[in-house]
């Protein structure tokens, strides 16, 4: 039955980055909190992965023609993998929903992809941002290539120039640092495992307040910035190609605390909490949440491989 735990524990180990997700924007940089918690969430989600499989596998030995060799469906075999039969269902219907989920997230992005592209296709090519012609305010960073900013008409007339060089900055920092990249791993870890979704939120989150303080640093005012994100909060329209990340998100909780924070002191650069504030241990319950999960999912591919090797002729 050991096996069945080591097999079990990476699939709710992600619970112990939870307050991590949650403790992360108040006491690192945004540059380190995105990095961190997205180097997390990709382990877990590996080691989630991995443990799905692996009880995919256990599941095939009623299933008839199933690739391992025929031996893996003797009676002995059976009896050497309890409960393989309830467990390898689900472990099979799971294994579909999350590929099924990884699917559709990787065919959204593509299509959202094209559509961006289609509607800049027409202007003119060049390093400067790509302007709209349209009453709706919105801006966001194209990724691909080299990159492009995407602004409308609309967004602009809301802006004082001051606020125009904020809002470039910002979306400049997206496309510098591959905030895209970031927001596409943790997405795909929420999908092999829904209790990594926190921590996507958060790293949507800390890349806003990365490329917030980005573009405080390029026009060397804070209070400068915040007024562009306030302002185009006010006014913004959600973005014609959901997806992207766009300037200001006009959902009532996120923009406030990133306010907040421009208005407060630049945030320290230390890519690893203090030990004595409340996210160094919340890192260190990560941290061991996600040793665990990878020692457990090693484990039970272990175990496994010798149950194989020693009931088939493999």
């Amino acid at each position: 039955m050991g096996v069945f735990v080591f097999l079990f524990l990476p699939l709710v180990l992600p619970l112990t980055a939870l307050p991590l997700s949650r403790l992360a924007e108040q006491h690192l940089h945004p540059r380190a909190a995105t990095r961190l918690l997205t180097g997390f969430a990709l382990a877990m989600a590996g080691c989630s992965a991995l443990c799905l499989g692996l009880l995919g596998v256990l599941g095939t030995a009623q299933i008839p023609g199933n690739p391992l060799p025929d031996s893996w469906s003797d009676p002995e075999v059976r009896d050497m993998v309890p409960f393989h039969v309830e467990m390898g269902a689900a472990s099979i219907a799971m294994l579909a929903v999350v590929l099924g989920a990884v699917a559709r997230t990787l065919a959204g992005r593509l299509r959202v992809a094209t559509r961006a592209r289609r509607a800049v296709a027409d202007l003119p090519a060049g390093d400067g941002p790509a302007v709209l012609p349209d009453d709706r305010p919105y801006a966001y960073a194209l990724p691909g290539g080299a990159g492009r900013i995407v602004v409308s008409t609309g967004m602009l007339a809301h802006l004082a120039e001051d606020e125009r060089a904020a809002l470039l900055a910002h979306e400049q920092a997206h496309l510098t640092h591959r905030h895209h990249r970031y927001l596409l791993a943790t997405r795909l870890a929420a999908c092999v495992n829904p209790f990594l979704r926190p921590l996507h939120r958060a790293v949507a989150y800390s890349t806003e307040r990365w490329a917030d303080e980005e573009a405080a640093g390029a026009v060397g005012d804070r209070r400068t910035t915040a007024r562009a994100v306030a302002r185009a909060a006010l006014v913004a329209h959600h973005a014609v190609l959901p997806g992207l990340a766009a300037f200001a998100d006009p959902a009532p909780g996120p923009v406030p605390r990133r306010v907040a924070a421009l208005l407060g002191p630049v945030p320290s650069g230390r890519a690893w909490p203090p030990a004595h504030s409340p996210a160094g241990p919340a890192v260190m319950l990560a941290a061991a949440g996600t040793a665990a999960s990878a020692l457990s999912a090693l484990n039970a591919a272990t175990a496994l491989l010798l149950v194989l090797k020693a009931a088939t002729p493999l």
